[in-house]
């Protein structure tokens, strides 16, 4: 089993997804591929993924769209990349939910970096939520009362309704 952080780079062209998988695999990251908003949710549904690389300007549906509706379902951290590097872009990305923001052209140095330290913050973060959480085992099953959540036995998180929830 790899350990190694795996990331997401969300992108329209192949050359920049390339060069960025070469970069964080030579930094020992695992990095998985997708073109646009359908490929990113086909990766995520099949794939533990700890963090999304995105893209601001895609075909179909724009990373923007993309950020929040991945935030309204998942803490997973987002970095968005885009060419547009105005200050009311990056605020608007940091609003609808990415956790920072790289103008493109950017040095995968840079990039590397930026990625080290938001999985640090997210890996802090869970530990702080994760000391507090109250969650029960039974049987192969976790319920998270905190997420209102049932995790089975191989990581599945199902989000359960109000009334599910009240009867466990």
């Amino acid at each position: 089993m790899n350990d190694a952080p795996h990331i997401l780079i969300v992108d329209d062209h192949r050359e920049i997804r390339d060069l960025v998988a070469r970069a964080l695999s030579k930094e020992g990251f695992r990095a998985s591929e997708a073109a646009d908003g359908h490929a990113m949710r086909k990766v995520l549904a099949e794939t533990r993924i700890d963090l999304v690389l995105l893209d601001l300007m895609l075909p179909g549906e724009d990373g923007l769209s993309l950020c929040r509706a991945l935030r309204a379902q998942s803490d997973i951290p987002i970095i968005m990349l885009t060419a547009k590097g105005d200050e009311i872009d990056r605020v608007i990305g940091l609003e609808v939910g990415a956790d920072d923001y790289v103008p493109k052209p950017f040095g995968s140095r840079e990039l590397i970096a930026r990625i080290r330290a938001v999985l640090r913050r997210n890996v802090k973060r869970d530990r702080l939520v994760g000391d507090k959480r109250r969650t029960y085992v039974f049987d192969r099953w976790t319920f998270d009362v905190d997420r209102r959540e049932l995790i089975s036995a191989d990581g599945v998180a199902t989000p359960l309704s109000t009334g599910e929830f009240d009867l466990l």
